[in-house]
């Protein structure tokens, strides 16, 4: 089925947000709880929301590292939507590194040997939007979006949680209408503020779809709670989560630490999942959308920062 989309975005191209990597290390001979998931206190909720256990995040990227020993046990199935690979959408495999690292802070699992991520029992859901490049059509990011609504699982799962570390400075409208569809369908789609950010409260910086009033804009702190210098202010950023100084999965089978906003949204996306694990526990039902928000924003502390940079503030898993 072919689509029609406005000329407007044909020639543009959605970017990863700039990050930095930082380090890259080789495997570990323990778990280490990264510093990011514990500064969000992750570990206090593991209990009460078994570790996200089976909620699916749709984590929309370059892809992942499938065999990683770290996610090859969350990852419940895929596609890739970019030209990579001869365009096998059967071929989601991450050339970046990027999608790996994010899929990794959200639900890397525990085996003794590597990180553990917010909700290590969760399930992943790796759709590969972006190219090895670093930037992918809108189309593939509309269709990876689609595809994310539609998929079930081979026992009826749906995505809860869509993740999009990844934006451009231009608001599509064939774009803002995937990212309504998936809230309409109950979906919490998270995504990364961007990383033009001037310290300033007085100047904004938007990148879509983070920009999106409908969706969970996420900007950066760094682990001493202080907001990121790199961080987009906008008077849509929703909450605030660790993004300099982030150890979590990478390719070749290793481990590396990033810095971005992308790396702030899965803490939130991998929030999310214990979040909906907990509260539907608890209120015997399917929340919605609406609700699982609420109860998101229910779980931060503010910082004191003007709102456009921190928005409720900072998550913290450890409150009901």
């Amino acid at each position: 089925m072919s689509h029609n989309y406005s000329n407007e975005f044909n020639n543009n191209e959605v970017k990863l947000i700039p990050y930095e990597v930082l380090s890259i290390a080789a495997e570990f001979t323990f778990t280490e709880i990264p510093a990011g998931v514990k500064l969000v206190n992750a570990p206090t909720a593991w209990d009460k929301s078994e570790k996200g256990k089976d909620i699916v995040v749709a984590v929309l990227d370059t892809g992942c590292q499938t065999d990683h020993v770290d996610l090859k046990d969350r990852i419940i199935g895929g596609r890739n939507f970019t030209t990579d690979y001869n365009s096998d959408p059967n071929n989601f495999s991450d050339n970046v590194g990027h999608g790996t690292h994010v899929a990794g802070t959200i639900a890397a699992s525990e085996n003794n040997i590597g990180v553990l991520g917010v909700a290590p029992l969760a399930k992943l859901l790796i759709v590969k939007v972006l190219a090895g490049n670093g930037s992918g059509a809108y189309e593939w990011i509309i269709n990876g979006i689609n595809y994310a609504v539609n998929w079930r699982g081979p026992s009826g799962e749906k995505a809860r949680v869509i993740s999009m570390s990844l934006g451009g400075p231009q608001d599509v409208p064939e774009l803002h209408q995937a990212v309504k569809n998936a809230v309409n369908n109950g979906i919490l789609v998270v995504c990364a503020a961007g990383n033009g950010g001037d310290c300033s409260p007085q100047t904004d910086e938007l990148d879509y779809p983070g920009a999106y009033q409908e969706v969970v804009e996420v900007g950066a702190v760094d682990l001493n709670k202080k907001i990121a210098c790199f961080s987009n202010s906008n008077k849509n950023v929703d909450l605030v989560a660790p993004g300099d100084g982030i150890l979590s999965t990478y390719i070749g089978g290793g481990y590396a630490t990033l810095r971005g906003t992308s790396m702030a949204t899965p803490h939130v996306s991998g929030g999310s999942a214990l979040i909906i694990k907990q509260c539907e526990k608890e209120f015997e039902r399917t929340l919605s959308e609406n609700e699982i928000y609420a109860q998101l924003m229910k779980r931060t502390n503010a910082l004191g920062n003007p709102k456009c940079l921190e928005g409720n503030g900072l998550l913290d898993l450890a409150k009901d």
